[in-house]
Order: structure tokens, then C-alpha cells, then sequence
């Protein structure tokens, strides 16, 4: 009841802060931007895999969302799905210009000296591999997949973001994973009669 009780109170918050972002109350503006910059930040990150793209990325969200409020054009309500969707559109994007390009991103951290360089090497592998099999995806299930597990949304917010019934969140999540273990596990990847045998 407490965690129900925190998510409205957060909704009623957003629905203020946004009326008040929408009048370009600087101190809402500022807030909205302190509290999703994160987030968002940390979302684009995952599904692009660069921190420069990424840093990119996010303030173009921002860019699209004051000039949608100037506009008139903006949010009415739901900021937090508003912005999400506007992130995942310009991740969606990205790709898109970025097809013809193929090469592999530097990293942005540096290994840690007590890492082998067997443990870099395997490190590296299986991260390349989680996110070839993440984009092996539909998006609609990389998008619930990325938003349930990576940024620790409940079903009912992926639902909300999504604009899709709970039961279909749940549908995309189970297919998604379905298809992630069998690309990522040796094992589901063999037909039913060798595994037993």
C-alpha cells in the first residue's frame, strides 16, 4: 500500500511540476531536467552503447521537449512517458543513420589492472553478445525488455510508457526473453531430443 501510495504521489508531482514547466517556470524546467537528465541519460546508454552518442542523445530530448512546450505542442500529462518515448524515438533514429556505418564503439571505461586479459576478452564477448541478441529483438520487446530489467520499471509503468495493456507488457517481456535465451544459451538453442539426450 506504502509503494502505492509513493508512485501517486510521484504522478502528482509530475502532473505538477509539468503545468508548472509548461508556464517555463525555471525552477520546474530546472527540476524536470535534474530528475530525468539520469535516467534518461542512463536509458539512452544502454540501447546505444557509447556514452558520447548517449550524452548526445539525451539533451536532444530535452531540446525536443522545450521546444515542444514553446510550441505548444508539449506533454499534457505523463512527462516521464512523454520523455521515454521521445528518447527511445531518437535511439530508433540513431540506428537508422547509423546503418551504413559499421564500426565498433572505443570503451568508456577502462579495465581494472587486476582484470586478465582473458577476463577483458570474455567480458567484452559476452556484452557484444547481449546486445546483438537484444537487437535481434521486435522493438516493441527491446523497449519493455530495456525499460522492465535495465531501468527497474514495474509492468503497470512499462504499460503506462507504452501505451499497451499490462497483458501485452507481459506478453513482450515473455517472448523477448524466450527468444534471448535461446540465442544466449547453448543449450536452448539445440532441439528439444539433444538436450535430454
Amino acid at each position: 500500500m506504502r509503494l502505492l501510495r509513493v508512485r501517486v504521489n510521484v504522478k502528482i508531482c509530475d502532473d505538477k511540476l509539468l503545468q508548472q514547466a509548461r508556464n517555463f517556470d525555471r525552477t520546474a524546467l530546472t527540476a524536470v531536467y535534474d530528475h530525468y537528465h539520469p535516467l534518461l541519460y542512463r536509458y539512452i546508454t544502454r540501447q546505444v552503447s557509447n556514452g558520447e552518442t548517449a550524452r548526445e542523445l539525451t539533451a536532444v530530448v530535452f531540446e525536443r521537449f522545450l521546444a515542444a512546450l514553446k510550441n505548444g505542442n508539449g506533454p499534457e500529462d505523463q512527462l516521464k512517458a512523454w520523455l521515454y518515448r521521445t528518447a527511445h524515438n531518437l535511439v530508433i533514429d540513431h540506428y537508422r543513420r547509423q546503418a551504413h556505418r559499421n564500426h565498433l564503439p572505443l570503451a568508456d571505461t577502462l579495465p581494472s589492472a587486476s582484470d586478465s586479459p582473458g577476463q577483458i576478452a570474455e567480458q567484452h564477448m559476452l556484452g557484444e553478445q547481449v546486445i546483438t541478441a537484444l537487437q535481434t529483438l521486435t522493438p516493441e520487446q527491446q523497449k519493455v525488455i530495456t525499460l522492465k530489467f535495465f531501468e527497474g520499471f514495474s509492468n503497470a509503468e512499462v504499460a503506462d510508457l507504452i501505451h499497451k495493456p499490462i497483458g501485452a507488457v507481459k506478453a513482450l517481456q515473455h517472448r523477448g526473453l524466450a527468444r534471448l535465451q535461446h540465442l544466449l544459451d547453448p543449450q536452448f538453442a539445440q532441439p528439444i531430443e539433444e538436450r535430454v539426450a
